[in-house]
């Protein structure tokens, strides 16, 4: 009995060789990322660390100033200057929430109902930017000066009655308070709002839309079960573009407001150019970077979404 002879196995298929990109196409988007990078170095990094060795220092203008690590100057500045970091936040903060109230409205109508009309009315958002942020802050002088038809209308409907006893206006006067100073800084960062909200909605599928109704869901249903969860993303974005310069600011409270309604911003500007004391400008401007930093990050973890447009 003859044996029969294995067959030969086959042969293992071979890889194709791996090859490796070049050092210089390795290179390439470290080199594309170096202007960005220069620039962040130059402009940003350099100017903090700056400020940071200025706050620091002692001395005075005419005999210069010298690192002295006088760290005092931080809790210094910021318990004299405890009511004007309190307005700011309040300020930006109510500014914040009447551009979102004032601001989705808008967005949704641009993204889903605009229809032919969508790039018109993105250009009119937009349009403000056209003209200098003093000029349009200078205008609500105008809108809101005393004997005006629109403080006429406001007192006539008892609005007027409502904001002083709210403390937000006195009397019959809308200019020279802190409506006038929330109504600048809601009508100037409007637009920060207006544009990511856009850009979220505009990103959703109205097929689901289509489908929730399909479930018999009501419009209400909807838009807080479908619209505004995917949504999140513009509203924390549009939050943060709104109410980190607004709290910062103060052409505003300086052309709006009066000496009762200065914020922050006006403390570190006067700081600087008219009782030019630099160490304690640069500790209230770290200051508030810290506590925007703090209330940043909690925000957005309690929002529950890092996906921001």
């Amino acid at each position: 009995m003859t044996a029969v002879a294995a067959p030969p196995e086959a042969a293992a298929p071979t890889e194709p060789p791996v090859h490796k990109p070049s050092l210089r196409k390795r290179l390439v988007p470290y080199w594309l990322l170096l202007p960005g990078i220069l620039w962040l170095l130059v402009f940003f990094v350099l100017p903090m660390v700056y400020q940071a060795s200025t706050s620091v220092q002692t001395g005075s203008l005419e005999e210069g100033f010298k690192v002295t690590w006088h760290f005092q100057t931080y809790w210094a500045a910021f318990t004299d200057y405890v009511p004007q970091f309190l307005r700011s936040l309040v300020y930006a903060g109510t500014a914040t929430a009447l551009c979102l109230l004032l601001g989705y409205p808008l967005a949704y109508l641009i993204a889903f109902k605009a229809g032919r009309w969508r790039n018109v009315l993105l250009v009119l958002v937009i349009a403000p930017f056209f003209t200098s942020f003093l000029i349009r802050t200078l205008a609500w002088k105008t809108i809101l000066a005393d004997g005006g038809p629109v403080v006429g209308v406001l007192n006539k409907i008892g609005f007027l009655d409502v904001t002083s006893w709210l403390g937000m206006t006195e009397g019959d006067r809308v200019l020279a308070t802190p409506l006038a100073v929330v109504c600048g800084l809601t009508y100037n960062f409007l637009p920060f709002m207006i544009l990511p909200l856009y850009t979220s909605l505009e990103r959703i599928d109205t097929r689901l839309h289509e489908a929730a109704g399909d479930l018999y869901a009501r419009p209400a249903t909807v838009f807080r079960k479908v619209t505004f969860p995917l949504s999140m993303p513009g509203v924390v974005s549009g939050t943060l573009l709104t109410f980190i310069p607004a709290s910062g600011d103060y052409v505003n409270a300086e052309l709006l407001g009066s000496a009762d309604t200065r914020m922050i911003g006006n403390v570190i500007q006067s700081q600087y150019l008219r009782i030019l004391d630099y160490p304690t400008a640069a500790a209230l401007s770290f200051i508030l970077m810290a506590i925007v930093l703090i209330m940043v990050t909690i925000y957005i973890r309690r929002a529950g979404t890092e996906d921001l447009v």
